[in-house]
């Protein structure tokens, strides 16, 4: 999976497309990213004591990673791998900068 936590990445489909965010955590094994304010969802909470109130709150869920982008620069770019030194880093496509 080359998105990783810490980037900033588009929506390209879903409900949510054309929004930005910044990616919060990462399930590489499961192929998901968490962006904050992206794919919310209402959960309701039961009261924690007697006599408190419940509630309803809104959650991040993960999204698959194949319906987010990198972005750089305000701009769609696909990421690609490069050794240099003997280490993998990882590449903007486009202008063939790190990442």
């Amino acid at each position: 999976m080359k998105i990783k936590k810490g980037d900033n990445i588009i929506v390209i489909a879903g409900k949510d497309r054309n929004k930005t965010g910044k990616v919060v955590k990462s399930f590489p094994k499961k192929g998901l990213v968490l962006v904050e304010g992206i794919n919310k969802a209402k959960k309701h909470q039961r009261p924690t004591k007697s006599g408190s109130k419940g509630q309803i709150v809104e959650k991040a869920m993960p999204i698959n990673a194949s319906n987010v982008m990198l972005m750089e620069n305000g701009k769609k770019v696909r990421a690609g791998k490069k050794v240099v030194a003997g280490k993998k880093i990882r590449i903007s496509k486009k202008t063939g900068k790190e990442i």
